[in-house]
Protein backbone atom coordinates (compact mmCIF):
# COMPACT_ATOMS: atom_id res chain seq x y z
CA UNK A 1 0.00 0.00 0.00
CA UNK A 2 1.03 3.31 -0.61
CA UNK A 3 -0.03 6.19 1.00
CA UNK A 4 0.46 9.77 -1.19
CA UNK A 5 0.37 12.85 0.14
CA UNK A 6 -3.47 13.31 -1.04
CA UNK A 7 -3.89 11.31 1.97
CA UNK A 8 -1.57 12.52 4.37
CA UNK A 9 -2.68 16.46 4.16
CA UNK A 10 -6.24 15.27 3.67
CA UNK A 11 -5.63 13.77 7.26
CA UNK A 12 -3.44 16.58 8.63
CA UNK A 13 -5.81 19.14 7.61
CA UNK A 14 -9.02 17.26 9.20
CA UNK A 15 -6.65 17.02 12.72
CA UNK A 16 -6.12 20.99 12.12
CA UNK A 17 -9.98 22.04 11.61
CA UNK A 18 -10.56 19.33 14.74
CA UNK A 19 -8.40 21.13 16.99
CA UNK A 20 -9.95 24.49 16.53
CA UNK A 21 -13.54 22.88 15.51
CA UNK A 22 -15.16 24.89 18.82
CA UNK A 23 -14.34 28.34 17.55
CA UNK A 24 -16.68 28.36 14.74
CA UNK A 25 -15.83 27.79 10.84
CA UNK A 26 -11.97 27.58 9.86
CA UNK A 27 -10.90 29.51 6.71
CA UNK A 28 -8.53 27.04 4.30
CA UNK A 29 -6.10 29.98 4.35
CA UNK A 30 -5.29 29.42 7.43
CA UNK A 31 -4.88 25.84 7.63
CA UNK A 32 -2.56 26.30 4.43
CA UNK A 33 -0.69 28.75 6.07
CA UNK A 34 -0.01 26.80 9.15
CA UNK A 35 0.15 22.71 7.72
CA UNK A 36 2.67 24.95 4.82
CA UNK A 37 0.17 22.96 2.34
CA UNK A 38 -1.33 24.95 -0.81
CA UNK A 39 -4.32 26.62 -0.34
CA UNK A 40 -5.60 25.19 -4.35
CA UNK A 41 -5.12 21.57 -2.71
CA UNK A 42 -6.71 22.06 -0.12
CA UNK A 43 -9.32 23.53 -1.75
CA UNK A 44 -9.65 20.24 -3.83
CA UNK A 45 -9.34 18.37 -0.86
CA UNK A 46 -12.15 19.57 0.76
CA UNK A 47 -14.47 19.97 -2.00
CA UNK A 48 -14.31 15.98 -1.74
CA UNK A 49 -14.65 15.95 1.82
CA UNK A 50 -17.38 17.99 1.67
CA UNK A 51 -19.09 15.51 -0.98
CA UNK A 52 -18.86 12.79 1.78
CA UNK A 53 -20.03 15.34 4.35
CA UNK A 54 -17.39 14.98 6.49
CA UNK A 55 -16.72 19.20 6.47
CA UNK A 56 -19.71 21.87 5.95
CA UNK A 57 -18.68 25.34 5.01
CA UNK A 58 -20.03 28.77 5.32
CA UNK A 59 -20.02 31.41 3.07
CA UNK A 60 -19.61 34.88 3.52
CA UNK A 61 -17.55 37.05 6.18
CA UNK A 62 -16.39 34.70 8.92
CA UNK A 63 -16.99 31.56 6.90
CA UNK A 64 -14.52 28.86 6.33
CA UNK A 65 -15.01 25.10 6.98
CA UNK A 66 -16.47 23.06 10.07
CA UNK A 67 -16.81 19.55 10.92
CA UNK A 68 -20.07 18.09 9.29
CA UNK A 69 -20.23 15.56 12.09
CA UNK A 70 -18.61 15.12 15.38
CA UNK A 71 -15.29 14.02 15.59
CA UNK A 72 -15.77 10.88 17.11
CA UNK A 73 -18.03 9.70 14.14
CA UNK A 74 -14.93 10.60 11.45
CA UNK A 75 -12.69 7.85 10.92
CA UNK A 76 -9.32 7.64 9.27
CA UNK A 77 -10.23 5.34 6.95
CA UNK A 78 -13.64 7.87 6.25
CA UNK A 79 -11.24 10.30 5.26
CA UNK A 80 -9.34 8.57 3.12
CA UNK A 81 -11.57 7.09 1.14
CA UNK A 82 -12.98 10.54 0.94
CA UNK A 83 -10.22 12.33 -1.30
CA UNK A 84 -9.89 8.80 -3.49
CA UNK A 85 -7.28 7.29 -1.74
CA UNK A 86 -7.18 3.60 -2.70
CA UNK A 87 -6.09 1.68 0.21
CA UNK A 88 -4.48 -1.32 -1.76
CA UNK A 89 -1.51 -3.62 -1.68
CA UNK A 90 -2.68 -6.37 -4.12
CA UNK A 91 -0.99 -5.92 -7.59
CA UNK A 92 -4.59 -6.03 -9.44
CA UNK A 93 -6.01 -3.36 -7.62
CA UNK A 94 -8.55 -5.71 -6.63
CA UNK A 95 -9.80 -6.63 -9.35
CA UNK A 96 -8.44 -10.02 -9.29
CA UNK A 97 -6.78 -10.01 -12.67
CA UNK A 98 -3.19 -10.48 -11.49
CA UNK A 99 -2.27 -13.56 -13.57
CA UNK A 100 -0.09 -16.13 -12.41
CA UNK A 101 1.54 -18.21 -14.67
CA UNK A 102 -0.49 -20.89 -14.95
CA UNK A 103 -3.17 -17.70 -15.79
CA UNK A 104 -5.34 -18.05 -12.84
CA UNK A 105 -4.74 -15.45 -10.27
CA UNK A 106 -0.93 -14.63 -8.52
CA UNK A 107 0.10 -16.71 -5.41
CA UNK A 108 0.22 -13.98 -3.12
CA UNK A 109 -2.99 -12.40 -4.51
CA UNK A 110 -5.03 -13.73 -1.28
CA UNK A 111 -1.84 -12.25 1.30
CA UNK A 112 -2.22 -8.48 -0.03
CA UNK A 113 -5.75 -8.98 -0.07
CA UNK A 114 -5.52 -10.01 3.64
CA UNK A 115 -3.48 -6.92 4.19
CA UNK A 116 -5.88 -4.70 2.67
CA UNK A 117 -8.34 -5.92 5.16
CA UNK A 118 -6.62 -5.43 8.00
CA UNK A 119 -5.22 -1.94 6.86
CA UNK A 120 -8.84 -0.93 6.33
CA UNK A 121 -9.82 -2.04 10.28
CA UNK A 122 -6.79 -0.65 11.76
CA UNK A 123 -7.84 3.05 9.43
CA UNK A 124 -11.12 2.41 10.74
CA UNK A 125 -10.28 1.97 14.59
CA UNK A 126 -9.01 4.89 14.78
CA UNK A 127 -11.12 8.03 15.41
CA UNK A 128 -10.50 12.34 14.47
CA UNK A 129 -11.16 12.77 18.32
CA UNK A 130 -8.26 10.24 19.12
CA UNK A 131 -5.55 11.76 16.99
CA UNK A 132 -7.04 15.54 18.02
CA UNK A 133 -6.46 14.42 21.41
CA UNK A 134 -3.36 13.16 20.77
CA UNK A 135 -2.71 16.53 19.35
CA UNK A 136 -3.60 18.47 22.55
CA UNK A 137 -1.94 15.69 24.81
CA UNK A 138 1.66 16.58 22.99
CA UNK A 139 0.58 20.24 23.91
CA UNK A 140 -0.40 21.74 20.67
CA UNK A 141 -1.15 25.11 20.93
CA UNK A 142 -4.09 26.57 19.47
CA UNK A 143 -4.17 30.11 18.58
CA UNK A 144 -6.75 31.94 21.19
CA UNK A 145 -8.19 34.24 17.97
CA UNK A 146 -8.93 33.29 15.18
CA UNK A 147 -6.47 35.10 12.09
CA UNK A 148 -7.96 38.36 10.99
CA UNK A 149 -9.78 38.53 8.03
CA UNK A 150 -9.86 41.25 5.46
CA UNK A 151 -13.04 42.70 7.27
CA UNK A 152 -12.63 44.35 10.24
CA UNK A 153 -15.08 45.23 13.12
CA UNK A 154 -13.52 48.36 14.06
CA UNK A 155 -13.40 51.17 11.75
CA UNK A 156 -9.76 52.59 10.40
CA UNK A 157 -10.16 56.36 11.16
CA UNK A 158 -7.72 58.27 8.81
CA UNK A 159 -7.88 61.74 8.49
CA UNK A 160 -8.73 63.88 5.73
CA UNK A 161 -6.80 66.63 4.27
CA UNK A 162 -8.46 68.58 2.34
CA UNK A 163 -6.46 71.21 -0.25
CA UNK A 164 -9.72 72.27 -2.34
CA UNK A 165 -11.77 75.48 -1.86
CA UNK A 166 -14.78 74.22 0.42
CA UNK A 167 -16.91 77.09 -1.07
CA UNK A 168 -17.40 79.28 -4.13
CA UNK A 169 -15.76 82.36 -2.27
CA UNK A 170 -12.92 80.26 -1.13
CA UNK A 171 -12.74 79.29 -4.94
CA UNK A 172 -13.11 82.86 -6.06
CA UNK A 173 -9.99 83.81 -3.50
CA UNK A 174 -7.53 81.03 -4.54
CA UNK A 175 -8.05 82.62 -7.74
CA UNK A 176 -7.45 86.01 -6.95
CA UNK A 177 -3.98 85.21 -5.83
Amino acid sequence: MRLTTKGRFAVTAMIDLGLRSNAGPVALAAISQRQQISLSYLEQLFGKLRRHELVESTRGPGGGYSLGRGADAITVADIIVAVDEPIDATGCAGKENCMGEDGGRCMTHDLWASLNAKMIEYLDSISLKKLVDDQLAKGVSIDAAPVKRAISTVPVVKPIKITAPNSVFALGNAFSK
